[in-house]
């Protein structure tokens, strides 16, 4: 891409053609030059098996083409027509209380069904061999949010499905055995073929069994999705993409997704009851770019609010233009909405989009307007990674086994620990990677590991030469404690970390709700110090040393916070749960100060600062005006010229070129 790419969902089978030339004409007064087309119109270009009517969209893309709008065509899966349901009642979703799921919406199929997957791969192929040339293709948008709402089916021929994974996986029944555990209440298995579905059961299933469930889950859509981008190779040469959903889909591996998608994108929309959602946001874009390996593109987001959400709140003046621009910030060279024209009907009619209902004499289409206009004159920065010398551990696996049942308290959340660190070091104005724990760390002066439940044996390996090596390492509690089969590693608790760490656990000690522990001051002279909550635990020393212990709780006068040299770096460990106002702002801190980590100082928390390529993104996320100071440079967007610091006006964004 030699632009940003702006646009946003089209669907003119909504509306009639009249309208089609007053879209595409107001499209170019926006400055869109790329739309998502045909997600949804399965039955109406095929409307009987067998039988195909390419007339509208024909027409559309043809008239998109002719006034220089590229196409990120579609493939209509998402929502296959009502003939096929009727036909074949045999492919609708069985839920995990065995109850099949009746139509009047998307998603409603069985996954793992071959009447289904034929029948997309039929259309697929009608779709690619019409359109796989057409010049107005610039890229292939497969299925849509692959397992938003089946990622799990729980029907036979799911169950079928998952047992010929299973052997695959396991080559026989005894391993299988072995890394289950079966032994155990005497779930032993003797063959593939006794093998159910964790579907409804009593308390307490195999764990083992749930975790592989879910690992088979994300490859049946991955098969899927691999399935109709084979056929699209045979007959485009534009690259393919299926928009995610990170970070807020938790079902999907996009580690494991991003090897078979030519392009990354996601959708992301801000939780907008959510305080300070502006650093959740940022912290979806960064493990984007993280999954994605360098830039990548936002399929959708909304203009306003959404029609999904308890309370549907609508942005504030100037948060579309913060919210796209700090996408931009932390990679994405694509600026996608969903969606175009806002829906006259429909159950996403109260869903807001580029051009609202009240057309253009809206504040949203103005600032829509304005939007492109802004991206046109920073398209340098398109295909600049953004550089990080801090990264965050994150595992999908380790959130998928984290909270299966039965762990020693509710309270242990994945994404809880991982946005209190990533929500600290962004106040702190420091820009973050994300990695998995058995990715190359070496080109980062400090990895953060907030939530590490699962860790293999290779990841702790790799996290031992990372610090040895001269690298600087803060991991959080209950991190280090089974294996990929759920299986609590050999020895004491966190013992695959014990040489990194230089200790070991005896015992989890999970507190009351609402509990506080006080820490003894990690600075010397502190008239107060750390206050912990959700967790303590009886740590044993075996090597490192102790900054803060527990002053009161279940483990009191037992270490609490420690550092432990290994090699040429360090290592730290919190067995508490520190917040950024009771600790953790001091403790990372440390960590960075250790590792050499530069980062502005005197700037509030409000104000998010990053650099991508050639231009520094300033985003004023406060009410009131601020200031960087020790910045020059020119603003991109105004032209302005700046010799001793510079003004960011509040809610306001300044790009700044560095001369």
């Amino acid at each position: 891409m030699q632009t940003i790419r702006y646009g946003g969902d089209y669907n003119p089978e909504q509306w009639p053609e009249e309208v089609w030339h007053e879209d595409v004409r107001l499209m170019r007064e926006a400055g869109v030059n790329l739309v998502s087309l045909g997600i949804f119109n399965w039955g109406l270009i095929e409307p009987a098996p067998g039988e195909y009517d390419w007339t509208g969209l024909d027409k559309v893309v043809d008239l998109l083409h002719g006034n220089g709008i590229g196409v990120d065509l579609g493939t209509p899966t998402a929502a296959p027509p009502s003939w096929l349901r009727r036909a074949h009642p045999e492919i609708r979703l069985v839920d995990f209380e065995g109850r099949a799921m009746a139509a009047g919406s998307r998603h409603g199929v069985c996954p793992s069904h071959p009447v289904y997957s034929d029948a997309c791969a039929s259309i697929v192929e009608q779709l690619a061999a019409r359109y796989g040339t057409h010049p107005a293709v610039e890229m292939w948008h497969l299925h849509n949010e692959y397992g938003w709402a089946n990622v799990q089916c729980y029907c036979e021929v799911s169950a079928a499905h998952f047992r010929r994974w299973l052997a695959d996986r396991y080559g026989d029944v005894d391993a299988l055995n072995e890394a289950w555990g079966t032994a155990f209440w005497g779930l032993t298995y003797r063959d593939f073929d006794q093998v159910e579905a964790p579907a409804i059961a009593p308390p307490g299933v195999n764990p083992a069994l749930r975790l592989d469930w879910m690992r088979f889950s994300n490859d049946a859509h991955i098969a899927n999705y691999k399935l109709q981008r084979d056929i699209i190779a045979r007959y485009s040469q534009a690259p393919a993409t299926t928009n995610f959903m990170v970070p807020n889909c938790k079902d999907m591996d996009y580690f494991r997704w991003a090897e078979h998608v030519d392009v990354v994108s996601n959708n992301h929309y801000l939780i907008a009851e959510r305080e300070e959602h502006e650093i959740e946001l940022a912290m979806s874009a960064d493990l984007t770019r993280a999954v994605a390996g360098g830039p990548w593109m936002i399929m959708e987001h909304s203009t306003s609010a959404v029609n999904w959400q308890p309370r549907n709140i609508a942005k504030t003046p100037g948060e579309l233009r913060r919210n796209s621009l700090s996408h931009v910030a932390r990679g994405a060279d694509g600026l996608m909405f969903f969606q175009w024209r806002a829906s006259r009907a429909g159950s996403e009619k109260f869903h807001s989009a580029m051009l609202p209902h009240g057309g253009t004499d809206t504040q949203v289409w103005r600032d829509v307007v304005a939007l492109g206009r802004d991206l046109g004159k920073i398209a340098g920065v398109v295909g600049a990674d953004v550089h990080a010398d801090v990264a965050v551990l994150w595992d999908w696996e380790s959130w998928w086994a984290l909270e299966l049942e039965w762990r020693p308290s509710v309270e242990l959340e994945f994404r809880e620990r991982v946005e209190a660190y990533y929500g600290s070091l962004w106040k702190q104005h420091v820009t973050v990677d994300f990695a998995h724990p058995e990715a190359d760390l070496g080109r980062y002066k400090a990895v953060i590991a907030p939530s590490s439940y699962l860790l293999t044996a290779a990841a702790a390996k790799n996290l031992q030469g990372y610090v040895e090596g001269g690298g600087h390492l803060l991991v959080s509690y209950f991190s280090g404690i089974v294996d990929e089969h759920d299986a609590v590693h050999p020895g004491a608790h966190a013992s695959v970390l014990r040489a990194t760490l230089g200790l070991w656990v005896e015992e989890f000690h999970p507190v009351h709700e609402g509990a506080r522990l006080a820490l003894t001051s990690l600075a010397p002279g502190s008239a107060s110090g750390p206050v912990g909550r959700i967790w303590s635990e009886h740590v044993r020393l075996d090597g490192a040393e102790v900054l803060a212990a527990f002053a009161d709780g279940p483990d009191a006068g037992r270490p609490a916070i420690t550092r432990n040299r290994v090699g040429a770096g360090t290592a730290w460990y919190a067995a508490t749960a520190l917040d950024d106002a009771t600790g953790l702002r001091e403790l990372l801190a440390e960590v960075l100060d250790t590792a050499g980590v530069e980062r502005p100082q005197g700037l509030p928390d409000g104000l998010e600062a990053v650099r991508r390529g050639p231009l520094s993104f300033l985003i004023n996320h406060t009410g009131q005006d601020q200031h960087v100071p020790d910045l020059r440079g020119t603003d991109a967007l105004t032209g302005a010229a700046y010799e001793s610091g510079v003004p960011v006006p509040a809610g306001e964004v300044v790009i700044l070129a560095h001369s």
